[in-house]
């Protein structure tokens, strides 16, 4: 009797334990599905991109031309890769989430975003680093021998380093990435005709061979296709310092190697990402070396050339090359295109040239003078750039009414998921619903980020938001980093709505300017790029816009003051961790 009463009191407290759980599940599940409506969280019910440069004005399209660069913004480090009549391209993206975008065409002249490579948290950890850390030049190659895409990158947070992922289908998502255990940077795949695998990539001399700074090595490993993972043992150094040692070169990277006509063709970046940058090529008969340089590198500058000149490209290097579908190759790059001050805010972006190889080295068609707007298409090809959901170039505007979701794949976070904090509101439109941190914290923040495409563009969302609070804040940012940046946004100050301008420079935070701001009806706000001068306005009950603060220098969103290797981006932002007073 007294074990059935004790089994009995065991069973109902179970029970009553288990319909508790129940309810506290569920609990939690109308706290979570409530959360974003009991939070005071902004509405944005537009946004306008519009790009206006010169260059595109002055240099109008025949019917068989098209514009490089093919991907405008930040979109550096381009890697491409073929399947038949497919091409896939991927590019680097630091911290930005989701990561490493991914582009399909079948000219190399219309592209398709499709998605990005790294797109769950189980594959991309950049909650804690700054916007130029995480995810470096991956490298997207084609098995045909087990008919698998990869993609290997350096992901330089989470405790990734070296890292590969895999699939079938580009289209249909990738792999959890495997840890591959070896250092150095810029690791890429080739596969031999034979089957074999190798990786290539940069890596630091052995330790005291370091003949001067910058000094580096281009090593090649065999690569496990079963274990997914390097052959332990198997690494040797195919190139030291790079063309010459002798002349000290710096910063060999970025490494491809490709076969053709029997011999092996390794080819690098060289000169560092900036002015001295630069694409060689070497040759070997083994994939192991030796290699030996062509005569006539580089294949691709723009270093040798005035720094003046009109309509400039800059910084060309760090290519990959594919066979077009005309039978002829083509090499992609990235290069930057500095505004009148000399500064980069559009970051580095992707452009294209066809390749002569014809001889025995390839060279990059016009890559050794300076770069022209447009290029010729590939015979049979018609230029759908901007229609049909092929990425768009020149001057173009982007509308976006928060109408569909999920949204387009331009849109990004920054060091978490953009749906962690974006939904569809109510009555239609986008509502952001904030997070305590504000852009300044190396952490996620809840900004949805479209890139600066153009050195001249205007940039406006119209949005529903009156702030209860001081740490309330939304609007829109101008952001290159967590310290360096351009806050425009609506917060509370004595129980009024202010909409204020700040700059931030170095990390330290200056309001340029405020105003009290009637928050009844919606309000429009607007950037005004042209070159390096910005202009924040704002616009009441559909009437024109008012500026505030005058003319701001765009400096200060340029790699070149703010350092790292990314290009400006446009933020919807909001916080409850406001901490700029007004």
């Amino acid at each position: 009797m007294k074990k059935a009463t004790l089994k009995h009191k065991w069973q109902t407290s179970r029970r009553s334990a288990m319909l508790l759980a129940c309810a506290l599940f569920a609990a939690g599940f109308a706290t979570t599905a409530e959360a974003r409506e009991r939070v005071n969280a902004p509405v944005f019910t537009q946004f306008t991109y519009q790009g206006d440069d010169q260059i595109y004005k002055d240099h109008p399209l025949e019917a068989d031309e098209f514009y490089s660069p093919i991907l405008q913004g930040c979109y550096p480090d381009p890697s491409i890769t073929r399947k038949g009549k497919d091409y896939y391209l991927v590019n680097s993206s630091f911290a930005m989430f989701p990561g490493v975008p991914i582009f399909h065409s079948t000219d190399l002249v219309n592209w398709k975003q499709i998605g990005h490579v790294l797109d769950r948290k189980s594959q991309l950890k950049v909650e804690d680093c700054g916007i130029s850390m995480g995810v470096y030049a991956p490298a997207i190659c084609y098995n045909p021998h087990n008919d698998t895409f990869y993609m290997i990158t350096t992901q330089f947070s989470g405790g990734f380093g070296n890292m590969v992922v895999k699939t079938k289908d580009p289209m249909k998502g990738w792999s959890d990435p495997v840890k591959l255990k070896f250092d150095g940077i810029d690791p890429s795949l080739f596969f031999d005709d034979d089957g074999k695998a190798y990786v290539v990539h940069n890596d630091a001399p052995a330790k005291g061979e370091e003949q001067y700074e910058g000094h580096r090595v281009i090593k090649i490993w065999d690569y496990d296709l079963e274990k997914d993972q390097v052959v332990p043992g198997t690494d040797k150094v195919i190139v030291n310092g790079g063309t010459d040692i002798r002349k000290k070169p710096i910063w060999i990277e970025g490494p491809h190697m490709y076969k053709k006509n029997g011999r092996y063709y390794l080819m690098c970046a060289e000169g560092g990402t900036g002015d001295w940058h630069s694409e060689v090529i070497f040759v070997g008969d083994s994939p192991k070396g030796p290699f030996t340089p062509a005569p006539n590198n580089p294949i691709l500058t723009q270093r040798y050339f005035a720094k003046d000149r009109a309509e400039k490209v800059d910084w060309a290097g760090h290519a990959d090359l594919v066979e077009g579908p005309d039978g002829k190759y083509y090499g992609v790059f990235l290069a930057i295109r500095p505004n009148e001050k000399g500064v980069v805010t559009t970051g580095r972006e992707t452009f294209i040239l066809p390749v002569d190889w014809s001889g025995e080295f390839p060279v990059f068609e016009n890559g050794l003078i300076p770069l022209q707007a447009k290029l010729k298409m590939p015979k049979g090809t018609v230029n759908k750039t901007g229609k049909e959901g092929f990425f768009p170039n020149g001057n173009f505007t982007f509308e976006e009414t928060f109408a569909a979701f999920p949204l387009d794949f331009r849109w990004i976070g920054l060091r978490g998921p953009r749906e962690d904090f974006i939904s569809e509101a109510k009555k239609g439109g986008l509502q952001i619903t904030p997070f305590g941190t504000n852009i300044k914290e190396v952490r996620p923040t809840s900004t949805l980020f479209y890139r600066q495409q153009h050195r001249t563009f205007k940039a406006s969302t119209t949005m529903k938001y009156e702030p209860k609070a001081a740490n309330e804040l939304a609007g829109i940012t101008c952001y290159q980093n967590e310290n360096f940046n351009y806050v425009f946004g609506i917060t509370q100050k004595d129980k009024k709505s202010i909409l204020l301008l700040a700059k931030t420079e170095k990390g330290q935070t200056t309001v340029i300017a405020s105003t009290e701001i009637n928050t009844d009806k919606p309000v429009s706000l607007q950037v005004e790029g042209k070159g390096n001068d910005y202009r924040f306005s704002y616009a009441t009950e559909g009437g024109s816009f008012t500026n505030l603060g005058g003319t701001m220098a765009g400096d200060i969103l340029s790699t070149d003051v703010a350092g790292g290797f990314t290009g400006a981006l446009i933020g919807l932002y909001a916080t409850t961790g406001n901490n700029i007073n007004p």
